[in-house]
């Protein structure tokens, strides 16, 4: 048998369902969310030395601690300001109000068979009040962590990205440069 008379005979060969040959893999649906959340700082107004920010952990699958900055999904009808504040004191206790935008991290994971591309908006917030706590279900632990060792803590390096733009922000407004 020629080669071609080879590949037409493979051709008239009806597909069985359910094979692996010729079966395309299901598309896995993409899904956009939008969140907000942010570094909220205590001692803003007072010396470097003192000020912490406000972080939560939360254990992943393998049993690690990951500490992160707190956020959450922006519901209908909420602006992602009212949402950093929202979730801020949900995840933390901590009751903040927002001095300036940080920046916004994207990134996409897999989960339940769905792709999601998710963007998180991050805004620098000054503590105004309430009590450290981890009573959110979604958080494991919660704590005060100087400004000096967010580097050394936060778990993503997105995060420590924006912790040091937020340092360099309130180092410019402790000198009057905005």
């Amino acid at each position: 048998m020629s080669p071609a008379d080879r590949a037409n005979s493979r051709r008239r060969q009806p597909r069985r369902r359910g094979s692996a040959v010729g079966a395309a893999k299901p598309r896995m649906r993409t899904v956009r969310e939008t969140s907000a959340g942010g570094l909220v700082v205590d001692g803003l107004n007072g010396p470097r030395d003192k000020r912490s920010a406000a972080l939560i952990g939360r254990t992943d699958r393998r049993g690690r601690l990951l500490w992160s900055l707190p956020k959450g999904h922006i519901e209908e009808g909420e602006t992602a300001e009212q949402t950093a504040i929202r979730e801020v004191a949900e995840e933390t206790g901590i009751i903040g109000v927002i001095v300036a935008e940080l920046g916004s991290i994207d990134y996409w994971f897999v989960t339940e068979g769905r792709r999601i591309h998710k963007t998180v908006h991050h805004y620098l917030l000054r503590s105004v009040g309430g009590e450290l706590s981890d009573a959110d279900v979604e958080v494991t632990r919660v704590a005060w962590v100087p400004l000096s060792e967010l580097n050394s803590r936060l778990a993503y390096a997105d995060e420590r990205r924006l912790a040091e733009m937020a340092n360099k922000l309130i180092d410019r407004m402790e000198t009057g440069k905005r």
